[in-house]
């Protein structure tokens, strides 16, 4: 439960709760990689019906798991061999190019940045990375400035989308190799705007009508 108020979400309650939030995910964290018999920590939110939300009252859930999900293997996997290619983090150089670019970047503060993946599967999925390389989520004297750029890109999501439900996910190193040069930590929030139908699901493909470079440019424009 992220704050008392039943009526507050984390674009709105007090930013002390959003740093307090955040400091309860790196906790639990830290707490379960004591159990021998526990691979990986998965960290979400569901916020809305929509997006599978089992209560009203702004919360996040975690689920501490025996092996290291599918997708999540299969993201460590493309990393590793893109630094086996490459001698470089795929993270870090995305940051790198995004910085550059412009057209994707949402928001930075010194220590992070808010982004359109170049090939999101959602309109206005969005990502959080800190801009120095970690690979497990150790936000530690950092976490006011993580605090801020979330509530931040929370609050443009809500103000150019009329508030809708989404998801947002922490994606981590696994317990046992969480100190890595491959992997990068990061969130994802993925407003629910479309469903998933017969060619997605047969597929395995994604249609996604908004370009990232449109939704990169609505949310740095929506006055937040």
């Amino acid at each position: 439960i992220e704050n008392p108020d039943h009526y507050l979400t984390l674009s709105s309650m007090p930013l002390r709760s959003v740093e307090d939030t955040l400091l309860a995910f790196h906790q639990r964290i830290s707490d379960l990689k004591k159990d021998s018999r526990l691979k990986y920590a998965l960290v979400f939110k569901n916020e809305g019906e929509a997006a599978g939300a089992s209560l009203e009252h702004s919360h996040s859930q975690l689920i501490a798991l025996p092996i290291v999900p599918k997708q999540v293997q299969e993201e460590l996997n493309n990393s590793r061999h893109y630094h086996e290619a490459n001698k470089s983090c795929i993270f870090c150089d995305i940051i790198r190019h995004e910085i550059n670019d412009r057209t994707r970047v949402i928001s930075e503060n010194e220590s992070y940045i808010s982004l359109a993946p170049f090939a999101p599967t959602s309109p206005f999925e969005t990502w959080i990375l800190p801009k120095d390389h970690e690979s497990s989520f150790v936000p530690d004297g950092k976490l006011p400035l993580l605090a801020q750029l979330l509530q931040k890109t929370l609050k443009q999501i809500d103000k150019v989308l009329d508030l809708p439900p989404y998801n947002m996910i922490l994606h981590i190193s696994p317990f046992e190799d969480e100190s890595n040069e491959y992997y990068h930590w990061h969130m994802e929030i993925k407003p629910t705007l479309t469903k998933k139908a017969g060619f997605e699901w047969g597929s395995g493909f994604y249609i996604n009508p908004t370009p990232p470079e449109e939704a990169a440019k609505f949310m740095r424009e929506s006055g937040i």
